[in-house]
């Protein structure tokens, strides 16, 4: 019905489409409700010990004097009372929400009181030292800094957690950090018509003049880094590195001097200016030590899943695609510069995340001096006799492609492996399938072994999942009898390869939808088969089914009821058998089952075959894998919803970490019961799957990857890419959406728990009465 209406009333559907944005901008404030609520709680709990210190201190024994605690507790009463008349005068407004419910004025008076936040950053540093003296000097003070109790805000029987007095000092610094980027959240969901709109922007204006005149600031300690009179500095080398802070990876711009080592983070060049630089920090040469991997106690380096990677190669090689595209069109348009700035960028996250050899080093005092900014000019004084720095503006990338190089395909690849000729002796013989995403190869199909022949003849089909693939490879492989396994951990199996081939996945030829057919000739041997692509958006058109008394193509809620379940029995059975003997299966949701095999299987459902579960028994645990896939894939309508997708693409962008869990977690419980019941269900089942990820090779991110763009995807009306000229090549609107849906589904997988608004998770789960 609202279909209809939004194409014959544009201007029903323009209102319809703010209701939504309206109902997102609840959701949002809720979140910032939830934030400040756990942010109360750290100030309360550095509340909490000021008291008796502050009236032992009138004693004959005091543990501090009035002074050291003025000085550790500088201007926390008052950030706790602002935020909590904040939070007072924000919960009525939320609570009784309407569209037109204001609380702008509430955002533009906290950010009037931001002059409290720069007394208390002026004043950290020495809190800090301070605490940490009184800690060495009395070690019930410091008994008391370690183990300060803060209150849970999601359950609050007994549940308390402990923090250090530094941890919970830092709070604040954090928060005033985090203020612009709440009211980024909070407009970017609040229409321009909007009442709040200019409120709202005049406290970002605020926090954002604020924010500018601290990081501007330049301490004296910049003297300590000129050169005594008569020496000579010199620059010997300047690389981009990545620095771990907390474990978080940071890009960074080192300089070795000949005596010293700096480093640096590169700021956005601003019109007219120079380049402009932070310095982080420095150690002398002389002071310089380095560690080892058992001397160092810091957080190991976290390690970045392949499948990340690839996913910025992929954006990359898109935004090349849309170069080569407007140069075709536009020669030397302002959009090319545009697209090379962000093909900049990405290469900059390219090199934050890829994996590299750790580096540690340490000042042999244990003293770091930090921060301050440099302008260019004046790191080219610093170094004395440097004439010019060698400045690198832009990071060389050793694995870019060529500029007119395709982007590749995205959607999916049915591929019918016919047969194979050119043995020279009767063998045990499969296939194995495997595509790439920028060079790196997945394996995503595999055949059954043939048996004893010259000429195996598998005639098996499998529909293959393209990631930006340009290429299909394949691999002949000998079964072997009496296999031996290399390394219990590794798993891998002494399979002997008797042939290698690959053929270019050409988008004019599988433009067309009927089969191709075509000859991989590879040492001798040739292999037969036939290829027909689907373009992604084509591929996952929703069909309803005419016939409603099946499963696949009906809706959830239709299926639960008439069964009597909480959860689709197809859902439970095809978990339930991946369970018995697919969790070490290598690839599992990745690797493509038969395609024969998956859609008797789906006949099977649909006529509500009492031999179904005989039938999975005897099948490739990839085929029901494949059909699970399958089911959740043709639903009418995404588990997620067409109405709350939108949302849940806002929700994973909020900033504030607290505010996007609250959000999430809110838009997740407004999901229709079944579907709730059903997600909850098989998020439980994917987190099973990664407990053995040292065997299938399965992880978080890579189960994310596969079922992401299933479960959740835009409405036809909604889809930035429905009315897309380009059917083949992936644009950077569709590339955006893709990974709005993977990260969704993950940040769902990386919770540890999803509370249920009745705390009964498990009834939920294993009730099978409705």
């Amino acid at each position: 019905m609202r279909h209809f209406l939004s194409h014959k009333y544009p201007q029903l559907s323009v209102e319809l489409d703010q209701e939504k944005g309206l109902e997102m901008r609840k959701w949002v404030l809720s979140g910032i409700l939830a934030s400040e609520e756990t942010y109360l709680s750290h100030l309360e709990a550095l509340l909490i010990p000021m008291k008796p210190l502050r009236a032992a201190a009138t004693t004959s024994q005091p543990m501090l004097t009035i002074q050291q605690i003025e000085t550790i507790f500088f201007k926390v009463p008052e950030l706790h009372e602002i935020h909590k008349d904040f939070y007072d005068a924000l919960l009525p407004r939320v609570q009784d929400w309407g569209h037109q419910q204001c609380v702008g004025d509430l955002f533009q008076k906290l950010a009037s009181q931001l002059g409290v936040y720069r007394a208390f950053v002026d004043n950290y540093k020495v809190a800090v030292e301070t605490a940490d003296k009184c800690c060495q000097a009395n070690a019930q003070f410091a008994e008391i800094s370690e183990n300060l109790k803060v209150k849970s805000t999601k359950d609050c029987k007994d549940q308390s957690a402990k923090n250090s007095l530094e941890t919970l000092l830092y709070k604040p610094v954090d928060r005033v950090t985090r203020s612009t980027l709440v009211l980024h959240d909070l407009l970017k969901h609040t229409p321009s018509s909007h009442p709040d709109y200019p409120l709202l922007q005049d406290a970002l204006r605020i926090s954002q003049n604020f924010l500018s005149s601290i990081n501007e600031e330049i301490t004296p300690r910049r003297q300590s880094m000129t050169v005594k009179k008569g020496e000579n500095r010199q620059l010997l080398r300047d690389r981009f590195m990545v620095e771990l802070v907390e474990g978080s990876r940071k890009l960074r711009h080192v300089f070795l001097f000949t005596d010293l080592l700096l480093c640096t983070k590169l700021k956005k060049q601003a019109a007219g200016k120079g380049q402009q630089y932070d310095c982080k920090w420095y150690i002398p040469l002389a002071d310089l030590t380095f560690q080892t991997i058992e001397d160092c106690e810091s957080t190991p380096i976290p390690l970045v899943q392949d499948e990340e990677i690839d996913a910025m190669k992929i954006k990359m090689s898109q935004i090349k695609n849309e170069i080569q595209r407007e140069k075709r069109t536009t020669k030397g348009s302002k959009v090319i510069e545009r697209l090379r700035k962000k093909l900049s960028e990405q290469e900059s996250l390219l090199l934050l995340m890829s994996p590299n050899m750790a580096f540690r080093v340490a000042n042999r005092n244990g003293k770091v001096s930090r921060g301050f900014s440099l302008t260019s000019l004046e790191l080219q004084m610093l170094t004395n006799s440097c004439v010019k720095l060698q400045t690198v503006h832009t990071i060389p990338m050793t694995m870019n492609k060529e500029d007119d190089e395709s982007s590749g395909l995205y959607g999916f690849l049915n591929v019918i492996v016919h047969s194979a000729s050119g043995l020279k002796q009767s063998l045990n013989l499969y296939c194995s399938l495997e595509v790439d995403s920028f060079g790196y190869f997945v394996n995503k199909a595999k055949t059954r072994v043939y048996r004893d022949s010259t000429e195996p003849n598998w005639n098996e089909e499998f529909e293959i999942e393209l990631e930006g693939s340009q290429t299909l490879r394949l691999l002949c492989y000998e079964k072997c009898c009496n296999k031996t396994r290399q390394s219990k951990e590794e798993g891998e199996i002494t399979d002997k390869i008797m042939a290698k081939g690959q053929i270019k996945l050409d988008a004019q030829t599988l433009q067309n939808k009927d089969w191709q057919r075509t000859v991989i000739g590879m040492n001798g041997i040739e292999v037969k088969l036939s290829m027909k692509f689907t373009s992604r958006e084509f591929s996952l058109k929703r069909m309803p089914s005419r016939k409603q008394s099946g499963v696949f193509g009906v809706k959830i809620n239709v299926v639960t009821k008439r069964e009597r379940s909480k959860v689709p029995l197809i859902v439970r059975q095809c978990v339930e058998e991946i369970e018995r003997r697919g969790m070490d299966e290598v690839g599992i949701y990745r690797v493509s089952g038969v395609a024969t095999d998956i859609q008797a299987l789906k006949a099977a459902f649909d006529s509500n075959n009492k031999d179904v579960s005989v039938m999975m028994r005897e099948m490739d645990v990839n085929a029901i894998a494949g059909t699970l896939k399958l089911y959740f894939r043709e639903l009418p309508e995404p588990l997620f919803t067409d109405e709350l997708y939108p949302n849940f693409a806002g929700g994973i962008a909020l900033s504030d970490s607290v505010a996007k869990e609250s959000c999430m977690l809110n838009l997740l419980l407004s999901l229709p019961e079944p579907n709730l019941v059903t997600f909850l269900f098989l998020l439980d089942h994917l987190k099973r799957i990664t407990e053995n990820e040292s065997v299938n090779k399965m992880s978080l991110h890579n189960l994310a990857t596969v079922f992401g763009p299933t479960l959740l995807r835009p409405s036809e009306k909604d889809s930035k890419i429905s009315n897309s000229s380009q059917p083949i090549s992936m644009n950077d609107s569709w590339s955006l959406e893709v990974m709005a849906q993977v990260q969704v589904l993950l940040y769902f997988l990386q919770l540890e728990s999803i509370p249920t608004p009745d705390s009964k998770r498990q009834s939920l789960l294993f009730s099978t009465e409705v």
